[in-house]
């Protein structure tokens, strides 16, 4: 089968394409054949040696990926929930060794989600990692309630516009961040209201945020700390920005937490439904063929991009 491995740790150039035997399948797991990639942040930055490379650093070889879609063509005797031939999708095995990064990956059912018949596998893989992670930060990590004035950073991103489309489903009030060229985007996501990243917009505009999800780190934290009321809750997602967050947060009387999402296939079956009743909907912003990967993580480095970058084999 066909996969891209990493050859070393670097730029793009450190993504090969190689030749690999069908991966092995275990009694719980069942082998999928990929149809579609959603590419994320976390993918970049373990090729560069920092995200989950240390994790990773001593596997032969290191496939990169952790979201796919695609068809069940085998499984293990233990695995009764799903069947041959269905359509699945998920985030397979983070924050371990993904290997969604080719033609056929070895994934345990506990895992996956079967793909909604109305939803293409571009449309699901887009629902995984980023969408998980808005999910489980939200609603499992910060119990978002009808009544939240919710905060959301970089709203127009991968994880962003999942965040700001579940927070109005859960009817708290969205508030989200972007250049001022996604205003509209924002906004059309559901978004209550819509701030500029830049200059003073979030100062001037924004007082009495009970729930935010900072997806930025650094200085951004404490931006937001100013804007929250006592008692809310930060969460913060981006490893190796966001270590001081407690401590900050303490100063507000305000609760800080870092946030690493899991796999997990149940949580996979809320996305689903949601996506099946058009609930949420991914923005696709660009579509690449498996062969140009390194151009994919390139669009993805520019941090131009809006909503989530899709690779189809």
């Amino acid at each position: 089968m066909k996969a891209i491995v990493l050859n070393g740790i670097g730029d793009t150039s450190v993504l090969k394409m190689a030749n690999l035997p069908l991966p092995e399948v275990g009694k719980d797991e069942v082998l999928v054949q990929v149809k579609a990639i959603s590419i994320n942040p976390v993918d970049v930055k373990t090729r560069s040696g920092s995200g989950i490379y240390p994790v990773l650093k001593n596997e032969v070889p290191i496939i990169l990926g952790w979201d796919l879609a695609g068809i069940i063509i085998k499984k293990g005797k233990d695995v009764s929930h799903f069947s041959i031939n269905d359509e699945v999708f998920g985030m397979v095995n983070f924050p371990g060794h993904g290997k969604t990064y080719a033609e056929y990956v070895s994934v345990p059912a506990s895992h996956l989600a079967k793909k909604p018949v109305n939803i293409s596998f571009e449309e699901a893989a887009a629902t995984t990692l980023a969408a998980l992670t808005a999910y489980q930060a939200l609603f499992v990590k910060g119990d978002i309630q009808k009544s939240d004035k919710v905060l959301i950073h970089a709203a127009a991103g991968g994880v962003g516009h999942f965040a700001v489309q579940l927070s109005r489903y859960a009817g708290a009030y969205v508030i989200g961040t972007s250049s001022s060229k996604n205003r509209e985007f924002v906004l059309s996501l559901g978004a209550d209201e819509q701030v500029d990243y830049k200059g003073t917009e979030l100062e001037d505009k924004i007082n009495g945020v009970t729930l935010c999800l900072d997806t930025i780190g650094g200085d951004n934290i404490r931006r937001s700390l100013k804007r929250m009321s006592p008692g809310g809750t930060l969460i913060s997602i981006p490893s190796g920005k966001n270590e001081s967050v407690e401590a900050e947060a303490k100063e507000f009387d305000v609760h800080g937490t870092v946030f690493r999402v899991v796999s997990s296939g149940n949580d996979m079956k809320v996305l689903a439904s949601l996506l099946e009743q058009g609930i949420i909907k991914p923005k696709i912003a660009e579509v690449f063929p498996f062969e140009q990967m390194r151009q994919a993580h390139l669009q993805l480095e520019s941090s131009r991009t809006a909503g989530k970058i899709v690779v189809v084999l």
